[in-house]
């Protein structure tokens, strides 16, 4: 176990970069399939492997009854396995447009990870046409679906706990973009993929868009992946992607936590285009406390709630290159560091308006043409944005203009 932990990622590294074709070749190539036997082959992973068999035995041969949710890649099933360890089995559907790519670029970087606030993967298993992702069992599913998920599913999370979970999120960032040996960006952070433990601990889930910081030195990406409502404005209008992308995602992620909002469902003025929007008007209005969940009551401490809420405006600052890095922003979260209070100086947030005015558009031209809550929207450079599932939920909600009246009344 220990040479696999050692040695595995670095496996991983250099068979992946292997596999990337150069630029000349993209054009002649883009309609190549590579049989994912063959791609394993060429990783040459030392994954733990389960048999089919073995599956079937834990999940009561995939009873509907244990399925506990379903996003682009395909069901999810709860199992026991025979040592009664209980799992989560994500297994790929037939219809499924993630792909390959994207099941053995999960594989090979969440089995490179060991972090208590990343999901752990078991192993894989890859039999006649069953491809299978085993995963620890997050008892309590999603933040999302915790937050603003269907009333009867909601977790009455009080403040301490939101405090625990946005700083165990932002430690597993910090992890990911500088403490691991393999520097991770992982692409696609929201509600949806941070998992909750029996404890309510958060775990970092879905590294199917996860890119290697050493695979591109330039930082540039051909192709732009991820969730709407979350991506940072340099990388979702330029294809310039750094660790600061998960950063942007994650100051969205912490409104969400302060909130008990939706970033993509938030609409409770005109004006208010997306959370990040509503945040702004609160602050010109000086009522930023106004974002706290209702269900809160005053039960909150106002100065931890202060200092989040200023930390989510670093993280969203239009320019990437002023955004902290998740190490300081767990300093700060923690109460180890100052928190630099957000400005509205227009020598450094001068191109805010057009920016924002710039991915409002984007984002309207994608509500007109809006895929199913569980999948994501992908931008290639030399083409128009695309429905597709690349980063699937591992516990999705389905959020309806029914659930939405319901939400809205019950606040």
């Amino acid at each position: 176990m220990y040479w696999l932990l050692v040695i595995g990622p670095l496996l991983y590294v250099q068979s992946m970069r292997s596999l990337i074709l150069p630029a000349s070749a993209t054009a002649s190539t883009s309609n190549l399939i590579i049989p994912l036997s063959e791609e394993l082959k060429g990783l040459d992973l030392q994954t733990s492997s389960f048999s089919l068999r073995q599956i079937k035995a834990a999940t009561n041969n995939f009873d509907v009854a244990n399925k506990i949710g379903e996003g682009g890649f395909g069901p999810v099933y709860k199992g026991t396995l025979a040592d009664g360890t209980v799992i989560a089995v994500k297994q790929l559907s037939a219809k499924s447009k993630q792909g390959n790519r994207e099941f053995v670029n999960e594989i090979g970087m969440i089995s490179a990870l060991q972090h208590p606030h990343l999901v752990k993967l078991f192993g894989c298993c890859i039999e006649g046409n069953q491809l299978l992702l085993i995963y620890e069992y997050m008892e309590n599913n999603s933040l999302a679906r915790a937050l603003f998920g269907p009333l009867e599913c909601q977790l009455k999370l009080d403040w301490p706990t939101r405090r625990k979970i946005c700083i165990g999120i932002a430690r597993g960032l910090a992890y990911l973009h500088e403490e691991s040996r393999l520097k991770i960006v992982h692409r696609d952070i929201k509600a949806t993929n941070v998992l909750l433990d029996k404890h309510l601990n958060p775990k970092i889930s879905d590294f199917g868009l996860a890119k290697l910081d050493e695979e591109d030195n330039t930082h540039i990406s051909t192709r732009v992946a991820g969730t709407y409502g979350y991506m940072a404005p340099e990388y979702a209008m330029r294809g310039y992607l750094t660790d600061k992308a998960d950063v942007y995602s994650f100051g969205i992620v912490i409104l969400e936590i302060v909130s008990g909002r939706s970033n993509t469902n938030c609409r409770p003025k005109e004006e208010s285009f997306y959370l990040l929007d509503w945040v702004h008007v609160l602050k010109e209005e000086g009522n930023l406390l106004g974002l706290v969940d209702p269900r809160l009551g005053s039960n909150y401490n106002k100065e931890e709630v202060m200092t989040m809420i200023n930390v989510a405006f670093l993280c969203t600052d239009v320019n990437a290159a002023t955004r902290p890095a998740m190490s300081s922003v767990v300093s700060m979260l923690e109460g180890k560091a100052s928190v630099q209070e957000f400005e509205t100086d227009s020598s450094r947030f001068g191109d805010r308006s057009s920016s924002r005015a710039m991915m409002k558009k984007l984002y309207q031209h994608l509500e007109e043409n809006r895929a199913p809550e569980s999948q994501t929207h992908s931008l290639s450079t030399a083409g128009p944005w695309t429905s597709s599932s690349s980063a699937a939920d591992l516990y999705p909600i389905t959020i309806t203009s029914e659930y939405l009246q319901n939400r809205d009344s019950a606040n």
